[in-house]
């Protein structure tokens, strides 16, 4: 016997526009599906309000309180989050399990080049469509000539596994003319290598500004409110309990989801509520993969240490000296599995739009320090073809857009 895959995700929309939409998920369990949902929420702008786990170590129990958007695609995302949930043979036994995140192919890399006349918004416009379609940003390469001409080289893999498709191919060139217009100029796609993404070293300056000490705020980066994490193994005979009270931000939950599934912790109970819009409240009864309590303080430390950075800083934001240029840079810790933070590409794009400032050039890389991995964004801002725009304003602008707090 089994469940219908239409009970595994059940989506009650609100009826009235401000109050929250319930997701309720009821599946097998696996480490870092809490983490795995989650990460599907954030990709699709959804708001968690409120949320409440529960699992017996073999299925589990979700229920999640969004905030949608009116143009929120429900049935998409209840197919985006059946397909994230481990298969039902895994409860019952039978040898075709789920494969975790280790065992699963990569999907394959294309390489989409773009080239149209620059304008401002044009970067987010493609972002948009690329979003709109599922298509991931892995890495981009985009460049301008001194006569207003745009080359994006944009390095992205399929959520639909179609792009190798002519179908699927017209469908992403239709829709990016649609948002650009007679302003592009050529439009490819081909498959490439994933090797091609590979990173050069970070220059020694880039690296001495944003990651010199994991534990510190270098000047000018901004950093949430203060964070209170408290470990407890009295009150449960085999959990250990945290608690965190917090500043709400955009990613929040998939912050902490993200930070126990690195660390092979398993969330049998967690509660997580947000009072009065901006202070969150999380309650999480939690075990070690082998099942037992954290005992060990100094596995405690670095936990607490992990979350703490996460929550006072889930990204980085600064602004820097290029010569006679500003660059912004923007970073956010990798998985452990490889996949980076959803939708920041998009939102920096956005944020440099509605503050009418211009790209010049832009990148998408890796950068590794210690034993993490780091998603880097590097942006050259155009200052010759934009309003004057504070650099203050600039950084606080995309780290509000970042944050979710506009």
């Amino acid at each position: 016997m089994g469940i219908l895959s239409d009970d595994v995700v059940i989506i009650r929309q609100s009826e009235k526009e401000g109050d929250p939409s319930v997701i309720t998920i009821n599946c097998p369990d696996k480490t870092g599906l809490g983490c795995d949902l989650c990460r599907i929420l954030l990709f699709f702008g959804l708001n968690i309000v409120r949320g409440d786990v529960s699992t017996d170590g073999r299925w589990c129990y979700l229920v999640f309180w969004v905030i949608g958007k009116p143009n929120t695609r429900w049935n998409l995302l209840k197919t985006r989050l059946v397909e994230a949930s481990p298969c039902f043979a895994w409860a019952f036994g039978i040898s075709r399990c789920y494969l975790s995140d280790s065992e699963s192919q990569p999907p394959d890399l294309y390489l989409l080049k773009l080239a149209c006349s620059d304008r401002t918004g044009l970067l987010y416009d493609v972002t948009e469509v690329l979003y709109k379609l599922e298509i991931n940003i892995e890495k981009v390469k985009i460049s301008t000539t001194p006569d207003g001409k745009v080359m994006d080289l944009f390095f992205v893999t399929d959520t639909r596994e179609l792009l190798g498709t002519e179908k699927r191919r017209d469908e992403v060139y239709e829709h990016l003319k649609d948002a650009i217009g007679d302003s592009m100029m050529s439009y490819n796609i081909e498959l490439v290598s994933s090797e091609i993404t590979a990173l050069s070293p970070a220059s020694s300056s880039f690296a001495e500004t944003l990651f010199s000490s994991l534990g510190e705020h270098p000047s000018g980066l901004h950093t949430s409110s203060s964070v209170s994490i408290a470990v407890d193994n009295s009150l449960s005979r085999a959990h250990t309990l945290i608690q965190i009270t917090c500043q709400e931000h955009k990613g929040l939950l998939y912050d902490i989801m993200r930070t126990f599934k690195d660390f092979n912790i398993q969330i049998s109970y967690g509660r997580f509520t947000t009072k009065r819009g901006k202070n969150c409240e999380i309650d999480l009864f939690i075990v070690q993969s082998d099942g037992r309590k954290i005992l060990d303080s100094s596995k405690q430390d670095a936990l607490v240490s992990r979350l703490r950075a996460e929550l006072q800083q889930p990204l980085r934001v600064v602004m820097m000296n290029r010569g006679p240029d500003t660059e912004l840079l923007v970073t956010n810790p990798v998985e452990l599995s490889g996949k980076g933070r959803p939708q920041v590409f998009h939102d920096i794009a956005l944020a440099l739009k509605k503050i009418n400032t211009c790209i010049f050039s832009a990148e998408i890389g890796r950068h590794l320090t210690g034993d993490r991995e780091w998603e880097v964004y590097k942006v050259l801002i155009n200052e010759e073809d934009s309003l004057p725009v504070p650099r203050s304003k600039i950084e606080k602008q995309v780290w509000s857009t970042l944050m979710g707090w506009e």
